[in-house]
C-alpha cells in the first residue's frame, strides 16, 4: 500500500488559523475541504432550513391533517440501522406532535425483500391504518406506492436512496436526491430525512395554531438516534450532516440520550459521557445491525423507541447476542469466501478487475460484511451472493462494496441495460449497492461486471493508497491532542486524521492471538502502538501510518498508536 499525503491548501490553514483553530486541526480541516471557519460550527440554528427539501411542505400538511382527523398511522421501516433509528424517530416525533395511533412493519429480510412491497402494503392496511410513512426506503416502491393508493391508503415517502428511472407517485415525497430538489445536503441518512419532515411538521402545526414557540415540543431529544443512524449508515458528512451527528453526541455526553442507546452502550462497554462517532460506527451501530441481518429488526426499534430502562437492557443484552452470533457467523463466511477470491485471482495470469464470490451456505445477511472485507483486502470491486427466495422463487441476493472511482449501483445499471432481463432488482450507492438474480444467471452477472470493471478500472485506480495528513510535529505527540481530535465528527468523507511518520521499532510481539503490539521510537519519543488483525514484524526502522489514541488501564491513561499501514523506510 502506498502513502500518499493529502494536499493543504496554506491559504485555508491560514485563514483557519487566524480565526483561532489549533494549529493542527487547521491544517487537518483544511485538507478536508474546509475554508472558512464558519463551516466547523455546529450550532442547530445553522442547519440547513427545511424548506429546501422538495417536497416537505406536502408532507407536513398531510401529517398536521392525518393528525387532526385522528387516523392511524403505520411506519414501513428498513432493516438497518439508518431504517431502524429512522423509525424510532418516527415513532417517537410523530407521538410528541399529537399522533395517537402510530405502528410499524419492518419488512423480513428473506421474506419480504427491500422496500415497500404490495404485500407490505396490504399488511399495512390489513392492520387498520390509514396513513402509510416509508423511512428510509420507497423511493424505488413504484408497484407498493400504487397498491397503497389503491388501498385507500395516504402515502408519504421519505428517502435518500437514488432513485431509479421510474419514481412512484405518492402523496407526498421527500428525498434530498429526487429530481429538482435543491436541498445542499445530498448526503443525508434516512433517519436525517424523517427528522426534517418532523421539524416541518411541527413548523405547520404552530401556523395552525395547535403550538406556539413556548408550548411546542422539544425535537432535540431526537438527535442521538439522528447521529447514530447517520454515522452507521456510513453516509458522506458535510457540514449539515456533521452538525446532526454533533448535536447528538453533545446530548449522549450530557446523559441525554434513549434507554435503549443508554443500555447499548452499557452492553458494548462504552462511556455514553466520552461518546464519538468510533462508538457509533463500531460499537452501538453494530448490534443494531445486527438484528436486521439474523433476526428481526423489530428487536432494534423497540429498543431504540422504549423509555423503560428495564425492558431496554433485556433488548440490548439480546442484540449483544445476536451480534455475537453475527461475528461468528461472518468469520465462518470470511474465510470460505478469502478462499474462493483467492482461487479467482490465482488462476488467471491478470487478476480480475471485480470479484464475484458465492457459497450455497452463505446467509444473506452478512454478505455485505463480506463483501467489504474482500474489497479491502484486494481492492477492487467486490460482490458476495447468497441463496434465498422471493416470491416463492429461489434466487441469488447480493451485495456489493466497491473502491473509489467505481460507481457501483451505476455499474448495475450498465448491466441491466447490456442485459435487459438479468437482474430481478437492483439498488444503491457509489459505494455499496445489491441485486437480486436467478441462481442459473450467475455466470453472466460475473462475466457482465467483469467487463464493466476492465473498462472502468485501470491500473493506477486499483493501486491502493492510503491518504495521510503527513507527520505529526513532535509537540503533539500527546494525550491532550487526542482529545482535541475526539471533540471533532469524523467519518465518511471528513476522514479520521492519519499521521504517518517515521519510527524505529523497540520491540514488538503478537497479542490476543492476531494483534501485533509494539513499542516505537517517534521523535525520539517511546509510544507504544497496535496494529489491529496483523502477526506479520516489522523491520527495525519503517514509514508508519497511524491514528492517536489513549489506552486506559486501572485509571491511567496512555497515548497508543493504531497503525493502519506501513512502508520500509529507505535511507
Amino acid at each position: 500500500m502506498k502513502l500518499q499525503v493529502r494536499d493543504v491548501p496554506p491559504r485555508s490553514v491560514w485563514a483557519l488559523e487566524q480565526s483561532g483553530v489549533h494549529p493542527v486541526l487547521a491544517r487537518l480541516f483544511a485538507a478536508r475541504g474546509v475554508h472558512d471557519a464558519q463551516e466547523l460550527k455546529t450550532e442547530l440554528a445553522l442547519l440547513l432550513p427545511p424548506a429546501g427539501l422538495k417536497g416537505i411542505d406536502d408532507a407536513a400538511q398531510l401529517l398536521a391533517n392525518a393528525i387532526a382527523q385522528q387516523l392511524r398511522f403505520c411506519i414501513v421501516a428498513d432493516y438497518d440501522c439508518d431504517g431502524a433509528t429512522a423509525c424510532a424517530v418516527a415513532l417517537r416525533g410523530l407521538t410528541l406532535l399529537g399522533a395517537q395511533h402510530v405502528s410499524f412493519i419492518v419488512p423480513d429480510r428473506v421474506v419480504d425483500g427491500y422496500g415497500l412491497t404490495p404485500d407490505i402494503a396490504q399488511r399495512v392496511h390489513a392492520s387498520g391504518a390509514q396513513v402509510l410513512i416509508t423511512v428510509d426506503n420507497g423511493i424505488a416502491s413504484v408497484s407498493g406506492v400504487e397498491e397503497a393508493k389503491r388501498l385507500g391508503l395516504y402515502v408519504l415517502i421519505t428517502d435518500h436512496h437514488l432513485p431509479g428511472p421510474e419514481l412512484p407517485t405518492p402523496h407526498a415525497l421527500v428525498n434530498p436526491n429526487q429530481p429538482g430538489c435543491s436541498f445542499e445536503s445530498k448526503s443525508m441518512a434516512g433517519v436525517g430525512v424523517m427528522f426534517y419532515v418532523l421539524l416541518a411538521l411541527r413548523a405547520e402545526l404552530r401556523q395552525r395554531g395547535i403550538f406556539s414557540k413556548e408550548t411546542e415540543p422539544k425535537l432535540d431529544g431526537l438527535l442521538p438516534l439522528v447521529a447514530l443512524g447517520t454515522v452507521a449508515d456510513v453516509v458522506g458528512l458535510d457540514a449539515n450532516n456533521r452538525r446532526l451527528v454533533a448535536q447528538g453526541l453533545l446530548r449522549m455526553r450530557k446523559g441525554h440520550l434513549p434507554a435503549g442507546m443508554a443500555a447499548l452502550f452499557k452492553v458494548a462497554a462504552r462511556d455514553a459521557t466520552q461518546a464519538s462517532s468510533q462508538d457509533m460506527g463500531f460499537a452501538i451501530g453494530p448490534r443494531i445491525n445486527a438484528a436486521g441481518r439474523l433476526s428481526d429488526m423489530t428487536l432494534g426499534i423497540e429498543c431504540l423507541r422504549t423509555d423503560d430502562t428495564e425492558l431496554a437492557w433485556r433488548l440490548a443484552q439480546q442484540l449483544d447476542t445476536i451480534n455475537r452470533e453475527r461475528r461468528s457467523m461472518e468469520g465462518d463466511m470470511r474465510e470460505q469466501a478469502l478462499l474462493i477470491a483467492e482461487s479467482l485471482m490465482d488462476s488467471e495470469e491478470i487478476a480480475p478487475a471485480a470479484l464475484c464470490v458465492f457459497d450455497e451456505d452463505f446467509h444473506e445477511g452478512v454478505v455485505g460484511i463480506i463483501a467489504g472485507r474482500l474489497k479491502d483486502l484486494h481492492y477492487r470491486p467486490c460482490f458476495v451472493f447468497a441463496s434465498s427466495q422471493s416470491q416463492g422463487q429461489a434466487v441469488l441476493k447480493g451485495s456489493g462494496r466497491s473502491i473509489p472511482g467505481f460507481h457501483l449501483r451505476d455499474a448495475l445499471d450498465a448491466i441491466a441495460k447490456r442485459h435487459p432481463n438479468l437482474l430481478l432488482r437492483f439498488g444503491g450507492h457509489a459505494m455499496a449497492a445489491g441485486c437480486t438474480l436467478l441462481e442459473d444467471d450467475l455466470a453472466t452477472f460475473e462475466m457482465a461486471l467483469q467487463d464493466i470493471a476492465t473498462q472502468w478500472l485501470d491500473a493506477a485506480t486499483l493501486a491502493q493508497t492510503l491518504a495521510t495528513d503527513g507527520s505529526l510535529p513532535q509537540q503533539y505527540v500527546r494525550t491532550d491532542m487526542v482529545k482535541h481530535l475526539q471533540a471533532h465528527v469524523w467519518g465518511q468523507g471528513f476522514a479520521v486524521p492519519v499521521f504517518q511518520d517515521t519510527v524505529n521499532v523497540l520491540s514488538q510481539k503478537i497479542v490476543g492471538e492476531k494483534h501485533l503490539s509494539l513499542k516505537l521510537q517517534l521523535h525520539g519519543q517511546l509510544v507504544d502502538a497496535i496494529w489491529f488483525g496483523r502477526t506479520e514484524g516489522l523491520p527495525v526502522q519503517a514509514t508508519v501510518a497511524y491514528r492517536l489514541d489513549i489506552n486506559t488501564w486501572q485509571g491511567m491513561e496512555k497515548l497508543q498508536l493504531q497503525i493502519e499501514a506501513m512502508q520500509p523506510f529507505y535511507n
